[in-house]
């Protein structure tokens, strides 16, 4: 019973704060449905203490290590009463997840952990190949830990899966431009910056489109170049979570395009798909399950 409750709660946790990856969980069988929503409760955490805005980076720093240090001695055997952690150490057990791409994760966030809110905005990364190691730990550790929930037999989903990931990550930095330069961050590599004779300063005042648009398209460009990586990791899933990985790159690739129709403007207003636009994704995957 204690179990089964913690695993609600953490339903409970996605369902409130997950508003892309919650349409995808729902065409899953419910216990690989329940093992991603303790990743994800556990992941919002960490991602909750990186961003708050009233704690010092050092003490950002020692919350994340305090909740790895958590997570390694739960699923080492300790009881805990913290419900993300019961349902997450199951979860880890059942599916064989690896500690290591866990601990990743908290990592990943830690990274995010360095600026100060309010500050003026400071480029993170010198060259996309070091843009590339952050993404790596925020978003393909997480499609790595996915397709071990989702179930795969061969090993060449393991690289399809990490790339799928850099594709989600791009598409996240690029809607989230504004949102990240109030933290103090600009994820957009500095060898892109100057490609496009973009300087930094141009994130915290008013925002030129018509300067930012090539950066932003080539950004974009990036994207679907790694979103077709999903195309060939679908059919190395187990059967039954194809529908669910296919929400989710389809609900992922037209917020994409949808920031594109609006010609990068992501300053105006935030660009997200409508609950009705996330349903339609979501009835068409239910009915590839169906079909096939």
């Amino acid at each position: 019973m204690q179990l089964r409750t913690a695993y609600g709660v953490c339903r409970h946790i996605t369902r409130s704060a997950a508003r892309n990856f919650y349409y995808a969980f729902l065409a899953l069988p419910r216990r690989k449905r329940d093992a991603l929503s303790a990743v994800y409760a556990f992941m919002r955490h960490a991602d909750d203490i990186s961003d708050d805005p009233q704690v010092s980076a050092a003490d950002k720093r020692r919350k994340l290590a305090e909740w790895l240090e958590a997570l390694q001695q739960t699923t080492a055997g300790t009881p805990t009463d913290d419900p993300v952690l019961m349902a997450l150490a199951d979860s880890q057990h059942r599916f064989k997840i690896p500690l290591e791409l866990l601990e990743k994760l908290v990592y990943g966030t830690a990274m995010d952990a360095q600026t100060t809110p309010g500050a003026a905005p400071t480029v993170l990364y010198h060259t996309f190949d070091e843009l590339y190691q952050y993404c790596y730990h925020v978003a393909s550790v997480v499609g790595l830990v996915c397709i071990r929930v989702f179930g795969y037999r061969d090993p060449a989903a393991e690289p399809l899966a990490e790339r799928t990931g850099i594709a989600f990550q791009l598409t996240n930095i690029i809607r989230d431009i504004k949102e990240d330069a109030s933290l103090g961050r600009i994820y957009l590599p500095q060898e892109d910056l100057d490609r496009c004779s973009v300087g930094a300063s141009l994130f915290s005042g008013g925002t030129d489109l018509a300067v930012l648009h090539p950066l932003l398209e080539m950004e974009a460009n990036r994207a679907r170049h790694y979103y077709k990586s999903a195309e060939h990791l679908l059919p190395l899933i187990d059967e039954d979570s194809r529908p669910a990985l296919w929400v989710l790159v389809e609900i992922y690739s037209r917020l994409l395009e949808k920031i594109a129709a609006r010609n990068y403007d992501v300053f105006t207003e935030r660009v997200r798909l409508t609950t009705s636009e996330k349903l339609n994704v979501l009835a068409k995957g239910l009915w590839r399950r169906i079909k096939d």
